[in-house]
């Protein structure tokens, strides 16, 4: 049961333009309370969060609103995280999560958290293979 597809071209590069005028937005916003997030951005998205397709774990803690979070990644080994964040893009949050290590030389994860379902979709860009495949995460119970 695989959750990963191979992307045409076409779609790697909008995605990797849109990725990148994202980076241009001010990463700093506060996380604001709201009546789908309760008390702010750390509760939905603080957590172990499972991969089904590969059995990945992304773990995500000290979420703080300057955008900061503290994230460690395994497969099923710990993996180097080199960067991760969070901003609020209107009433989405997106986590983004840079690895560094083996097998794994500036991959990248950009999330989308959907507060309904309690799970992240999005993007991992497998940087060694220049590929970009569509993931969730659920939340490990």
């Amino acid at each position: 049961m695989k959750c990963e597809k191979k992307r045409e071209p076409l779609a790697e590069i909008i995605i990797l333009l849109l990725f990148a005028a994202g980076l241009f937005l001010p990463i700093s916003a506060p996380a604001e309370s709201g009546p789908e997030y309760g008390l702010g951005v750390k509760q939905p998205i603080a957590g172990k969060w499972l991969r089904p397709d590969g059995g990945y774990v992304l773990e995500l803690s000290e979420v703080k609103e300057d955008g900061t979070l503290k994230a460690a990644y395994f497969n099923p080994r710990s993996i180097h995280v080199a960067k991760a964040e969070w901003r609020r893009i209107g009433d989405r949050i997106q986590v983004f999560v840079k690895l560094q290590d083996i097998n794994y030389p500036g991959s990248t994860y950009t999330l989308i958290y959907d507060p309904k379902e309690d799970r992240f979709t999005g993007y991992y860009y497998q940087a060694a293979r220049n590929q970009t495949f569509d993931v969730v995460f659920i939340r490990r119970k």
